[in-house]
């Protein structure tokens, strides 16, 4: 993996979503935020930011740093490795 599937990019782009999720603007008199705008099928009464149908590699994370960095120890018979980010993905794919 390299280029835009690389760790720290990814870890970049969670930063920025969150940054983005937070922003608001001023419009038709008031505060405007994502949940006043977003695209929200399960919740669209009154969604939250959680609500919010974005589509981002990092959702394979369910957008979560710490499930982004998380590795696991595997061992199949005598055989042990570390599964983590890019076996995630690839499973997922």
């Amino acid at each position: 993996f390299s280029g835009v599937l690389a760790l720290d990019v990814l870890l970049a782009l969670l930063d920025l979503q969150d940054e983005l999720a937070a922003t608001t603007a001023w419009a038709a008199g008031r505060n405007v935020t994502l949940q006043d705008v977003c695209y929200a099928p399960l919740n669209p009464g009154e969604p939250g930011v959680g609500d919010c149908a974005v589509s981002s590699v990092t959702q394979y994370f369910q957008n979560n740093r710490s499930r982004l960095e998380l590795n696991a120890t595997q061992q199949h018979g005598k055989e042990q490795g570390t599964a983590d980010w890019h076996d995630h993905l690839i499973y997922c794919v």
